[in-house]
């Protein structure tokens, strides 16, 4: 790995210009009255540098980071679309920003998340929420317990859940958190669910249910949707939604109508609050109303005028977060829901398939297209068939160069070398052709000059990583 990034110990100059500042007129203390002397630091070789000098290379430092405000993320699997500044606006309000879930007058909100949960439970069409999970995974660990202790009460042993390959891979993992086993499908050539397949995993009859994502991680809709549904409830399962993916079905299609138990929802991806970074993410579960009694408690119920919540309840998996959940980023998804209404919504639908198919159509001229059919909020290339041995990671290492941020890799993995492109709603012509452009640019150059792609990246602050060496020989610290 090669970098060009300057570190501040670097930038010490040793005759910096000191800044003084007038003696305090507090009495002074012993440091040794507040840390005692075996923790104090002797030595603290702080670089010599002028106050401008910091501010401007941290500000310098944060211009060579990307983010969605920056440019088009056309990350597959992750909808990276624009945050609308007015979120944050309305996150920051004092009463909300200020107040600490034990105060006693919560009320407005307590008032707000039942609000927005009425709304999820419309675009879903569940019947009730809980904004515990603090991310996807976290949803899908809640939704998952909620169906092993839903099958404990009933006293029967199901200990295996289906998951289709063209799942999300956080997926079997949430599953064998909650103890259960794997049983894997593998997608039909539509990119599908084999109907045949499913019937004979059900059968088992230790099958608890199904997880499913729809639109898969190909990008494509299960057209068999409400025959897998009717599979698994005639078996006894239950049939859990992945929704990481519900971008394109808002307004359009809704997963209870598919005939689905229980979803989860990533605010920070569907309803546009902060995404990435280390979080904070949401991830709320909805459900039918024979399983609400199991969602974490407390759960919050709204008898007559007055927002309550219920606390006591035996079937409740119990808490898995401390108070509510990330409320910061609830109240950008509410605001998000309220700007946009139901039409607005619908319309982020839409405008994400559109996108979408734009790309693939233009993309599938020069680029290897496993899935031929329509998408929905993403599509999946592949690296076959390409000139002088270029792979996908050459492919988007180049794209940098360009200014873009390079799309999901590798993933899903049944298709080998995918290159997973989602381009969400908020993304113009503009930008769409140009990602277009550079695309057929990079595709020119595996052509006639592998080697610039090779080397790839060739204009950013850090250079091509050694991929063996960095998974064997992790650097972690300097």
């Amino acid at each position: 790995m090669t970098s060009n990034v300057t570190l501040i110990f670097d930038k010490s100059s040793g005759n910096a210009q000191k800044n003084f500042t007038p003696k305090m007129d507090i009495e002074e203390v012993e440091l040794q009255d507040i840390i005692p002397k075996s923790f104090q630091r002797i030595d603290l070789p702080l670089p010599d540098i002028h106050e401008v000098e910091i501010v401007r290379h941290y500000i310098d430092l944060s211009k060579k980071n990307y983010g969605v405000d920056d440019g088009f993320y056309p990350l597959g699997s992750c909808t990276m679309k624009y945050n609308p500044k007015i979120n944050e606006i309305v996150a920051r309000i004092p009463k909300f920003s200020q107040i600490h879930p034990l105060q006693d007058e919560n009320q407005g909100c307590l008032e707000l998340m039942f609000k927005f949960s009425k709304a999820l439970e419309e675009i879903t069409g569940m019947d009730g929420f809980t904004f515990q999970p603090a991310a996807g995974a976290h949803g899908e660990l809640t939704g998952l317990l909620i169906i092993k202790k839903y099958f404990e009460d009933k006293n029967m042993k199901k200990d295996k859940i289906i998951i289709p390959d063209s799942a999300h891979g956080t997926n079997p993992a949430s599953a064998k958190m909650a103890g259960f086993s794997i049983v894997e499908l593998q997608s039909n050539t539509d990119g599908e669910v084999p109907l045949d397949h499913l019937k004979f995993a059900m059968q088992e009859g230790d099958v608890a249910g199904i997880m499913l994502t729809n639109p898969n991680t190909l990008g494509v809709f299960d057209r068999q949707i409400k025959d897998i549904t009717r599979i698994v409830h005639e078996n006894g399962g239950l049939c859990y939604y992945d929704g990481a993916n519900l971008n394109p079905m808002l307004g359009i299609c809704r997963p209870g109508d598919m005939g689905f138990d229980i979803v989860h929802l990533n605010l920070h991806k569907t309803f546009s609050t902060p995404h990435g970074g280390g979080g904070p993410g949401s991830g709320p579960i909805g459900v039918i109303e024979k399983l609400i009694p199991y969602l974490p408690k407390p759960y919050i119920i709204s008898p007559e005028k007055v927002v309550n919540y219920r606390e006591n309840n035996d079937n409740s998996i119990g808490r898995i977060k401390a108070f509510w959940g990330n409320f910061g980023v609830i109240i950008r998804a509410y605001a998000y829901i309220l700007a946009l209404g139901a039409e607005g919504l619908k319309r982020v639908g839409q405008m994400a398939v559109l996108n979408a198919n734009y790309l693939r159509i233009l993309l599938k001229k020069k680029y290897n297209l496993p899935y031929d059919r329509i998408c929905q909020h993403e599509f999946v290339l592949s690296d076959k068939n390409l000139p002088n041995d270029i792979t996908t990671e050459d492919i988007a290492k180049r794209i940098l160069d360009y200014g873009l941020y390079a799309p999901t890799i590798y993933f899903p993995l049944i298709i080998n070398g995918a290159i997973m492109i989602e381009p969400t709603e908020t993304e113009s012509k503009t930008s769409l052709d140009y990602f277009i452009e550079v695309m057929e640019k990079v595709f020119e150059e595996a052509q006639n000059n592998p080697d610039l792609l090779k080397n790839a990246p060739n204009n950013t602050p850090v250079k091509r990583l050694d991929a063996v060496l960095a998974a064997r020989k992790p650097k972690l610290r300097d």
